[in-house]
Order: structure tokens, then C-alpha cells, then sequence
């Protein structure tokens, strides 16, 4: 008798504001080690976001959607408010996965897993090394150089590039 494998399914945590070329190599690297990869767009407004809620959802899956096209992986996107780990835990999550960059995300990324595990210890955390090219990348260093002026087509895809420009003139 064939023993039926159950899906396993990943989460990929965020605010995403604006989702940057960093993200989109954790996304795409990440959603190799499961079956079915969840970007959550978390709703956090102590982060003043550029974008809302809804802007942001809708450019991950646009992004998204594309990564999916070019490699046959299945990533959904959905928002979400309140406990990560309440939120893994709905989606039938057994993987968080995190992107690190450097040795101070560390730090309160340890913590963060070590609490997780302690409300949820059959979901782990999975911690996935940005790429060389992308370990200074961080969404609020992106929003500070696009409302200096400054060029930030090396950081995200032509289509983040395209909405965030558009917002920060639409703001302006």
C-alpha cells in the first residue's frame, strides 16, 4: 500500500515595500525546497510603507507570477496580520523560511526562530544566505535612494522599478 506524501508547504514572510532583487533570489531559491511556497505580505504600519497593503500584494504576485512561469514553481501570495506563527500554522505551513544578509540580521532572526519553534514546534525555520550580489539590498535603503533621486534599477526588476518610480512621483 502506497504511502500518500503530504504537500509541504513553505512561508516566506514580509512587508515587502518594495519587494526587491534580494527577495525575489530567497523566493525563487526557497520555493525549490517545498511543494508550494506562501509569500506573506505582513501589515505592519510601524514601517510607514510606500506602497499599501494592497499595492504591495499585487506587485509580489506580479513578480511572483513571473518567477512561477520561468521555473514551473507553484508560490501563491496572501497578506496577512497578526502572529507569523499563527499564520504558518492556518496555511498547513511546515517551513518559515528567512533570508539572511548579514551578521545582524542574525541576531534577531535567532530569536525570532527560537520563539516560533516554542509557540509552533512542528513548523521550522529555514534560513537562506542572500547571494553575494544581493546582501546589502534592503527595502528601506531602496525607498531612501529612490526619493533622493537616486538610481535603483540594479536593486529591483523593471516592473518594481516602474511602480515604485510611478509612486514616489504620484506622492510627490
Amino acid at each position: 500500500m502506497a504511502h500518500e506524501r503530504k504537500e509541504r508547504i513553505g512561508l516566506y514572510p514580509g512587508t515587502f515595500d518594495p519587494i526587491h532583487n534580494g527577495h525575489l533570489d530567497i523566493i525563487a531559491r526557497g520555493a525549490k525546497l517545498v511543494d508550494r511556497l506562501v509569500v506573506g505580505v505582513a501589515i505592519n504600519i510601524g514601517k510607514s510603507p510606500l506602497f499599501d497593503l494592497a499595492e504591495r500584494v499585487a506587485l509580489v504576485r506580479e513578480e511572483c507570477d513571473a518567477i512561477c512561469k520561468r521555473t514551473g514553481a507553484v508560490i501563491e501570495v496572501k497578506s496577512f496580520e497578526g502572529l507569523l506563527i499563527h499564520f504558518a500554522r492556518d496555511l498547513g505551513a511546515s517551513m518559515i523560511v528567512r533570508g539572511l544578509r548579514a551578521v545582524s540580521d542574525f541576531d534577531y532572526e535567532f530569536q525570532m526562530a527560537g520563539m516560533n519553534y516554542r509557540l509552533e514546534p512542528n513548523i521550522e525555520t529555514t534560513f537562506l544566505m542572500a547571494s553575494e550580489h544581493h546582501q546589502f539590498i534592503s527595502s528601506r535603503f531602496v525607498k531612501e535612494v529612490a526619493l533622493m533621486g537616486g538610481d535603483i534599477t540594479s536593486f529591483v526588476s523593471p516592473t518594481t522599478f516602474k511602480h515604485t518610480m510611478a509612486t514616489i512621483h504620484a506622492k510627490a
